[in-house]
């Protein structure tokens, strides 16, 4: 059974019996959960050894370029020859294309002969052009050259080496069929040049094939799953600029406003959420159909620079966007229906944030506060987003154990050869994938390791200003923010890890099962009859309410980690108690307060993703070496980010509302029914008998 927090947080006897004075949330304490402290300790220092060798094995270029026949990355200074300037890649031999293309060739595309350029060739108008290998040998002439002769020196080729060139063996090779950079890889379009065609025939050159599978393959290579998520990841290094505006600073803004008008207009602030909250809802579905091309020419283009108009490549990321769209779609319309469905209950949530209103007009320092923990983490996203892109381009790359006919001319050994011609491909070892899971599930741990401990020391400082109005004035700390601060940092650092450990387990086990879902289905193995797939439905709804009663008790908990000193367990034990002998009253006061404070943080998300799109949207974006492939990626970490930095500043709402009304509800209890601690400023709204019964049992009938 839990004590009399009064006794606890208000006077208190001390060792030698006398009663002492100005102990607000002063009492004996201990450190608890000591254990999984030191656990969380050990996690830090494998975040960090794990982050180091992806920072020596990594290199996020791997994640944008294309790997040549010798391996080298393109675009990597660090190759045989300097390639940072040839960053797209060329596949030299049509026919090895169109060979790789058939169902029934063991040939890949892997193992065909590209190199590095600096932009896709374009087949003559009125002669053949050439693309020849990397100058080595005896080839006499430098990469300048080379690049300025648009890779031609089939000139200065002996008779040998013509004729293993019309034999498609290289070292040069015809220009037959047009290409466009698409995703930095050329892209063959099967409509080879009559001019460049009949000039090879007439030189003795081999039959190329002119099917039009030969653009498909490589469109096949360019938007398989794997390529595509390496892109999506680009997209974070390359608009990292976007990701610290629109998902730092603009949500920082954004959150402190917010706070400063719950603080003065705060009557009006639930209608301007529910209002604002709709408005950027159909701003961010618009932007979604803009750039999936339903609505205006402003579609993604997967080609990089300029093209012929009758060019038309269709890259997966598309299909990714309309997806979203057709998903915000549905997002919204249910979005209206509930604002519409909660209108004649805003009065309620107005009450309710009066109690913070107040509490933050008292204790003005919680105002500043989230700008500590909002540091932190900027830090460690910083840190966590450059060890991402490492780690998932830490793959080794190796050469591909084949038996295909690749023969071409060495320039070195000076012959053709058949040998080692393999191409080179990225390997993820198992080690690499349970470091990347293991990364991701750090960066889950961390965000709510470091929410709980905003929450925490909220939650202390709230408690402090409602208990100390008991006794007298001078009673409350000075810069009680603070001396919460000082109370997690000694004794509650491992309270806060366990729980916040407790919702990373929930969420990753969610995760692992819609992974098994996913794979399930795609094999075809999810169940057909009506039973399997409630059972399925049923048990994604019970791991959710699972998930939402584990944060709602966590929340509760950490109040009573503040209040109390409690280890976890015993904190959520008197947090249960008290919130199921109140479960009208709270219950009542809570929901549509959440349901605000909720649409307030989606309000500060989604207008981060607005100018996320807004940022994306420019010339610096959209073409060169900075051209993203899909704004998509970067928008959703924008949101994201975003909703975590609204989580952090929110939380002075949430917790003051939430420790008010457990602390009132405690000293009533202790008190018979009657709040000797609570302030003035909360008797108006809390402990009016009209206003509690119309929060509790809802309208007073006639």
């Amino acid at each position: 059974m839990r004590g009399p927090l009064g006794a606890v947080i208000g006077r208190f006897p001390s060792s030698d019996g006398s009663t002492q004075l100005g102990g607000i949330i002063r009492h004996n304490r201990k450190c608890r959960d000591i254990a999984v402290l030191v656990i969380f300790i050990a996690f830090w220092i494998a975040m960090i050894v794990n982050s180091s060798f992806a920072f020596n094995k990594g290199n996020p270029r791997r994640l944008t370029y294309g790997l040549d026949y010798k391996g080298n990355v393109c675009g990597s200074k660090h190759a045989h020859m300097d390639l940072q300037e040839l960053e797209i890649r060329y596949w030299l031999n049509p026919n090895q294309v169109y060979q790789s293309s058939l169902k029934d060739s063991q040939f890949k595309l892997v193992n065909a002969r590209s190199i590095c350029l600096l932009d896709c060739p374009m087949p003559s108008e009125d002669s053949l052009d050439w693309v020849c290998d990397y100058p080595e040998g005896d080839i006499r002439i430098s990469p300048g050259d080379w690049i300025d002769r648009n890779y031609d020196y089939f000139e200065f080729l002996t008779p040998e080496m013509r004729n293993s060139s019309l034999q498609l063996q290289g070292p040069c090779y015809p220009v037959i069929f047009p290409s466009v950079n698409v995703y930095w890889s050329c892209q063959f379009i099967a409509r080879a040049s009559n001019v460049s065609l009949k000039h090879w025939q007439q030189m003795g050159g081999v039959n190329i094939n002119e099917d039009m599978v030969i653009d498909k393959t490589i469109h096949k290579t360019i938007n398989s799953r794997s390529a595509v998520l390496k892109r999506y990841m680009a997209d974070i290094a390359k608009s990292w600029p976007v990701l610290i505006v629109c998902g730092g600073i603009v949500p920082l803004f954004l959150s402190v406003i917010w706070l400063l008008m719950i603080r003065h207009f705060v009557a009006a602030m639930p209608w301007i959420t529910v209002v604002l909250f709709n408005v950027l809802m159909v701003s961010v579905t618009m932007f979604y159909y803009l750039k999936a091309g339903w609505i205006g020419n402003d579609a993604i283009s997967p080609i990089i620079g300029e093209h012929d108009p009758y060019i038309h490549v269709f890259g997966r990321e598309l299909t990714h966007l309309r997806g979203v769209a057709v998903l915000m779609t549905f997002v919204m319309a249910v979005a209206i229906l509930t604002s519409i469905a909660i209108v004649r209950r805003i009065l309620m949530a107005t009450s309710v944030l009066k109690v913070a209103a107040k509490v933050i007009g008292e204790v003005q320092a919680l105002i500043i506060f989230p700008l500590i923990p909002y540091g932190i983490l900027a830090v460690f996203y910083m840190f966590w987003i450059s060890a991402a892109l490492y780690l998932f381009s830490s793959g080794e790359v190796v050469q591909n154990n084949c038996n295909s006919n690749c023969c071409a001319y060495d320039l070195l050994a000076k012959r053709v050869n058949c040998d080692s011609c393999c191409g080179y491909s990225m390997k993820y070892t198992p080690h690499i994938g349970v470091s990347i899971l293991f990364h991701l599930f750090g960066c889950y741990w961390a965000t709510q390791f470091f929410i709980a401990c905003s929450s925490t020391v909220v939650a202390g400082s709230v408690a402090s200003y409602y208990w100390a109005r008991g006794e007298e004035a001078v009673e409350i700390p000075f810069l009680t923010v603070f001396s919460s601060m000082k109370r997690l940092t000694r004794y509650s650092l491992g309270s806060v890890a366990l729980g916040s450990l407790i919702v990373s387990f929930v969420e990753s086990i969610r995760f692992l099962l819609e992974s098994i879902r996913r794979k399930l289905k795609l094999s075809s193995h999810t169940p057909d009859n009506w039973m399997g797939k409630a059972a399925y439905q049923s048990s994604q709804c019970f791991l959710k309410c699972i998930e939402w009663t584990i944060k709602s008790v966590n929340r509760n908990a950490y109040i009573m980690i503040a209040i109390t000193g409690k280890s976890f367990f015993g904190a959520s034990a008197i947090a249960t108690e008290l919130i199921m002998n109140n479960i009208l009253r709270i219950g009542r006061v809570n929901v549509i307060g959440d349901i605000i404070l909720f649409l307030g943080k989606l309000c500060v998300s989604l207008s981060s993703s607005v100018f996320g799109f807004l940022m994306l949207d420019t010339h610096k974006y959209r073409s060169g070496h900075n051209k993203i492939t899909s704004p998509l990626f970067p928008v959703v970490v924008c949101w994201a980010l975003g909703y975590i930095v609204a989580t952090l500043f929110f939380a002075v709402v949430e917790m003051s509302i939430d420790t008010i009304i457990l602390s009132f509800c405690q000293d009533s209890e202790e008190h018979q029914g009657t709040a000797q601690f609570a302030p003035p400023l909360l008797i108006e709204t809390l402990d009016d008998q009209n206003e509690t019964q119309r929060l509790t049992q809802g309208p007073i009938s006639a």
